[in-house]
This record gives C-alpha cells, structure tokens and sequence, in this order.
C-alpha cells in the first residue's frame, strides 16, 4: 500500500507543535509495518537547514497558474528515518521568520500559502503514482480533499483522501473572495461546502470532501460532536459520523527513552525504576535551587494558555503554593499564565518557574517529577501524559479527551488521578489526593510501576490506522 503523508510540519525539519511529532513518529511507525510512505511538507528553508538533514534537489517542478499568478514549485527531497520527505519550495510563501504567523497574528496570505500546498500535495500524488491514500492533517492540508475531487478526480480517482483533526479550534476561515484567486468559483460556497458564517473555512472543507475523518483519540472523537467541543462544526462532523473514526496518538519509545535518554541526568528501567527517578529528582531540584526531595514534586510542560486548563489556577494559585509539594513549570504563552506563575514564584520558595521553549529541560521534568499535572480544558490527545508516563510519572488530568482515554484513576483500579468537572477546586482536590498518595509508600510504588509498564507506542497505533487505510482501499 502506497500513502501520501501530508503535513505542515515534521519534527526534526520544522516543530510549532504536536502535529511535527505526528508526522515524523506515525509514518515511521508505518514503514516499519511495511506501508510505503511518502512524506510531504513546505520547504521552511530555514527551519529544516538548521536540522543539519542532507537536502537534494529533484528534477521536478511543479508550476500552477493560481487566480493571476503563475506560481513555481520546484520539489527537493530528503530522507526521515528511510522514508522520503518532499519539501515543497517557494521563498516567497515559506521562507520566512516562522511556519504560521508572528506575535502580532497570522500571516495575512496564509489561504495562499496552504492553498499552493494543497495543490502541490495532489501533483506531488500524479508524480508518484499509484497513491493509494492521501493522508491529510489538519487545515493547513484541508483543501486537497475538495481540490481533489473538483480537479484531480480523473487523475487520482484510485486515490482516497484522508483527513486527521488534530484540533478542531484551528480551521482556516479567510473572506470568500479567495476562491477565484484558488481557481475555485461559488458553487463550492454552499453550506455543505466550505462556507462558514459567510467565509471560507478550509477544515471544513477537509471534513465535507474527504473519503475518511479521524480525531486523534476515540474520546475527541466523540466529543467533537457536540457543541461544547465541535467549533461551529459539530453539525457537519454528525452528518460524517459513519466515517468518523478516533485513534490515539502514540509516542516515538525510541525517542522517549529513559534507559538510553541521553539529555536526563541518570538513565533508568524496571530494575531501578525507583532509584533511578530519584536520582533525577534530586539533580533537578539541585538545578533550579529547591529544597527538600521528600516532598512530592509536581512537573508542568505545557502551552500556557486557557485549553491547556490555566485558567483554573488564578483563584487558588497561592493555596496550591502553600501544600506541602514542589512544582517545576516550563512553559510559554498568554501573559496572564505567565505572569501569574512568576509572580507566585517570586513568593514561595518550593515553585520554580521558567518561561521558554527547552526540550532538554523538559525531558528532565518528565523524568524527575512525582506527578505530571494537565489539567487541560480539552485535549484532542495529549502526548505530555503518554511521555510522562514513559518515564514512570504519575498523571494528573482532567478526564477529557484523549486524557479520559489513557489515564485510569487510581480510586477505580488504575494508576493515575482523574478529576472530571472543570473548577479550580476540583483541580485542588486533585493535588490533594496526589499527595495523599505520595505518603503512601506501598501503593505510590505500585502505580509508578504500572504507568512504567503501559505501552503507548506508536506500533499500536499505526496497526489500527493500516486496518483504516484498508478499509478505505476496499471500500
């Protein structure tokens, strides 16, 4: 079987996020089942430079007459984990400061930019030949499903077109009077089409046109369905829902690996799981200038943003401060989360707070902390939950999506702790029973020991997207 995998990012070429990590770690997965792959991506030139990867040029260009522009694509090729990685190359669009947009907003040509993307995944398919699936994620993709069917059907009519929601909050919705400048006229701005409250909405588009949907996790699946988690399309996902599907992410356990984790600071396994975690507890807490490693230690790598639950914390910040815990916060993003957690830091000595983007410090986090907290709003999947637990790190999270699907409260045979209604009490209730169960010895070891032994790898992950891209070939 023959897949296109078609992405705005992939990690270690270009990363604002978990869909790198995805298109790097699921393709691999795959070819290692024997699908043969074909990976797709703009050419951020100077992002994927900074990978050190060997780039060559091919001896194709792809040239598209968009709206009154003549726009040339010439394709350059590289190899991820012995599969080909396409990058397609146009400075103009994608050589520049950032993949989506600057800390003013999104660029304001980003219909245009993913636009030749779309266009250039389908060419790239007619190139290759004999693509069995087209495996789109998120907006960024989205348009090749229609573009696919109102241009390519009697080049690609063997091809089948699939569409991975990773978050439904980010759609591309632009003015509608892009289409003709896409080569599209107003028939395709119709309710079932791509028309959102009167713009253009390329997910949705993704959604209406594509063979095949899946979310990546059962729960999202479902809860994408509703208007509480659906973003104006809960609507159109209900009409689809025969051929909506959920499959959880996994991560990459060669990647995340604390036996060979070179960036921790002491490796560890089943025989000296508990050892081991000290060892890297202590050094942290060495490293960020906190006392006492017999209190319970408490790791945040996170967005900070209102999804990602922080919006719970204002109200009872500074009693959480005052238990008897450490917490380490790595992250970044809106300035009130920022602020609130600097600023409860500067007042008591057990919180250590650094705002940034460090890879390195955050295997650490995962590695030495007792308990990882994500006590998220939504959360499509989650990979911070699945990679805490590789290192043997007990989750707290809020049971929504793809947290409800991989982390089993403690109180109901499981191995985690699980707090169900969104209120900063029950976030606090939450911590409190971590701590209790700190304090006990016995039951402490034997949850460690289980989250160590749970298997979210990517193998069993990818077994069920070849059953789904089976079904779409026989179907």
């Amino acid at each position: 079987m023959r897949v296109l995998f078609a992405s705005s990012e992939i990690d270690p070429l270009a990363k604002t996020g978990g869909l790198a990590d995805v298109a790097s770690s699921l393709p691999k997965a795959l070819h290692k089942e024997g699908i043969e792959v074909f990976l797709v991506m703009p050419y951020y030139k100077r992002f994927v430079s900074k990978s050190g990867f060997p780039i060559e040029k091919t001896d194709y260009s792809i040239n598209l007459q968009l709206g009154k522009d003549l726009l040339q694509a010439p394709l350059h090729r590289t190899k991820l984990d012995g599969i080909d990685v396409y990058l397609v190359e146009n400075d103009a669009f994608y050589d520049r400061e950032s993949l989506y947009g600057t800390p003013e907003g999104d660029f304001k040509d980003n219909w245009k930019r993913f636009g030749l993307f779309s266009y250039t995944i389908l060419e790239l398919a007619k190139i290759l030949g004999n693509i069995d699936i087209i495996h789109l994620n998120d907006w960024q993709t989205a348009l090749a499903a229609l573009l696919k069917i109102r241009k390519y059907q009697s080049m690609l009519r063997n091809t089948k077109t699939l569409i991975s929601i990773h978050n439904l909050a980010y759609q591309g919705i632009f003015d509608k009077e892009i289409l003709p400048e896409l080569n599209l006229d107003y028939q395709d701005f119709h309710v079932e089409g791509v028309e959102y409250y009167g713009k253009v909405n390329f997910l949705k588009a993704g959604i209406v046109y594509s063979d095949f949907i899946n979310t990546v996790s059962p729960t999202y699946a479902e809860e994408i369905q509703t208007p509480e988690f659906g973003y104006g399309l809960e609507g159109v996902l209900k009409k689809r829902r025969d051929v909506l599907f959920g499959i959880l992410n996994g991560i990459d356990y060669d990647v995340w690996n604390p036996e060979k984790d070179t960036e921790i600071y002491a490796n560890f396994g089943k025989v000296n799981l508990f050892e081991g975690k000290m060892k890297n507890k202590v050094s942290l807490l060495e490293e960020v200038g906190l006392k006492s490693a017999q209190k319970p230690l408490f790791g945040i790598v996170s967005r900070l943003a209102e999804q990602k639950g922080f919006d719970l914390f204002p109200q009872v910040i500074k009693e959480i401060a005052e238990k008897d815990l450490s917490m380490v916060v790595l992250g970044t993003g809106d300035k009130v989360y920022q602020d609130m957690f600097l600023n409860i830091s500067k007042n008591f000595k057990n919180i250590y707070v650094k705002i940034g983007f460090d890879p390195i410090f955050a295997k650490r986090i995962y590695a030495s902390s007792d308990f990882f907290l994500m006590p998220s709003k939504y959360e499509p999947c989650g990979l911070g939950q699945l990679i805490a637990m590789r290192y043997g790190t007990i989750p707290v999270v809020r049971a929504t999506g793809g947290l409800k699907d991989t982390v089993k409260d403690i109180d109901e045979g499981g191995y985690g702790i699980v707090f169900e209604k969104y209120e900063p009490k029950e976030l606090v209730s939450a911590i409190d029973r971590a701590i209790t169960l700190y304090k006990d010895e016995q039951r402490l070891r034997k949850a460690v020991s289980t989250v160590y032994d749970l298997d979210f790898s990517w193998r069993n992950s990818a077994k069920e997207y070849i059953k789904l891209y089976k079904r779409m070939k026989n179907g």
